[in-house]
């Protein structure tokens, strides 16, 4: 198995330190060295990108965990950005989510969350569920009991708070904390209010998905142990329309030379790794 130390080794030190960090969504290996080479301490995998880059379907956990898994790797064996992942409810029961945990860590990741939501979708309902605390709590011990590299990070994730309100969301939090997850991340808080409840009853590092301007200034939240916040996924977003903008364009008969919005020389060097390939090839084939 490859060492995938010392990024995880690296992701540890975000969530152990005391800054507040925004990480960058990738979502295929170009996405993740233009973000390495940016800056970025962490790169950030969701489900949804997953299945718009695998499949070009949303976000109705259509994907499954060896496609998920898979574009992992191609991601991990093509930069060296520490890669957190949105591992949804582990593809099934407490089982299927030892199962996840054993896929992703083989395939690279630093960071998975687990998330106590009924997912898919059950038959006839229209709003998310949660699952019951008890079957949250299996799944949080089944992950941390299937990681074979103490590094690898394990967030406990949970809605609680948009789906059950606040109360429930401490409840949910400091049983998870209980299981010993390496951090606990929250979607859907939107108050200082919330948060400083939640920071004040648990003790983890804390990792929050669609912040709101509330919960914008990183001092506060890393004041609060938010160590990682997560903005959105707008890089996939801006790719479609690039790629539709210009399709349009040449379909409309703007000429190739014609077009705008295209990436430099340099920007594509570093997305496709030239100058490793030229030495590479200067190397072993004498090029």
């Amino acid at each position: 198995m490859t060492d995938w130390s010392e990024r995880r080794k690296a992701f540890r030190q975000v969530i152990e330190g005391q800054a507040c960090v925004h990480p960058a969504s990738v979502f295929d290996p170009m996405s993740a060295r233009i973000a390495q080479s940016i800056g970025f301490e962490i790169g950030m995998l969701a489900g949804s990108t997953g299945s718009l880059t695998v499949l070009g379907a949303p976000d109705l956990i259509v994907l499954t965990l060896t496609e998920f898994a898979d574009q992992a790797l191609r991601i991990n064996r093509a930069a060296d950005i520490p890669l957190m992942v949105d591992a949804d409810h582990g593809y099934g029961n407490a089982l299927s989510v030892m199962r996840t945990v054993q896929e992703l860590e083989t395939a690279g990741v630093s960071g998975m969350s687990i998330e106590d939501t009924e997912l898919p979708q059950p038959f006839g309902e229209t709003k998310q569920r949660l699952l019951s605390i008890e079957e949250g709590v299996g799944k949080m011990k089944a992950a941390m009991a299937a990681k074979q590299d103490p590094k690898l990070v394990v967030a406990g994730r949970t809605s609680a708070i948009q789906i059950a309100g606040l109360e429930e969301c401490l409840r949910r939090a400091k049983a998870y904390e209980a299981c010993d997850v390496d951090i606990l991340f929250f979607v859907g808080v939107k108050t200082r209010a919330e948060l400083d409840a939640l920071s004040a009853a648990t003790t983890l590092p804390i990792m929050l998905g669609g912040a709101t301007p509330e919960l914008s200034d990183k001092d506060y939240l890393a004041s609060r142990r938010v160590r990682i916040a997560l903005q959105g996924h707008q890089p996939i977003m801006a790719g479609i329309e690039a790629v539709r903008a210009t399709m349009q364009a040449l379909r409309d008969g703007t000429a190739p030379k014609d077009l705008t919005g295209l990436p430099s020389a340099e920007t594509v060097k570093v997305a496709t790794r030239s100058a490793d390939y030229d030495r590479w090839s200067a190397d072993f084939l004498g090029q």
